[in-house]
């Protein structure tokens, strides 16, 4: 992605066709290493091929993917109205031998 990322960068600052030296020093200019690997990768697939075209396919592409949906299930009143106190309690225990712990017989402006 951080190499993709620096050749959309690069091309909407005017490069209509970064070389693998141009997105190496983008990458180094905020201190990310370059996997050279994948660079040529990314340049080999992207060589002659026009950027809007490409993002224009891919979203329709992703408009066909369905996302979203119910957003899962809700927990059941009663439940959660009925283990809340209890853990609260616990909880309070926890924080007062915490405190009594850190306190160490003296106060932060004694």
């Amino acid at each position: 992605m951080k190499h993709l990322a620096a050749y959309l960068l690069l091309s909407l600052g005017g490069n209509s066709s970064p070389s693998e030296k141009d997105i190496k020093t983008v990458l180094e200019s905020v201190g990310i290493d370059a996997d050279s690997e994948r660079l040529s990768s990314l340049i080999s697939e992207l060589k002659g091929k026009d950027l809007q075209e490409l993002i224009s396919e891919g979203s329709s592409k992703l408009a066909s993917v369905p996302s979203g949906g119910s957003g899962g299930g809700a927990a059941a009143p009663g439940a959660a109205a009925g283990g809340a106190p209890a853990e609260e309690k616990e909880e309070e225990k926890e924080e007062e031998k915490e405190e009594s712990d850190e306190d160490m017989g003296f106060g932060l402006f004694d």
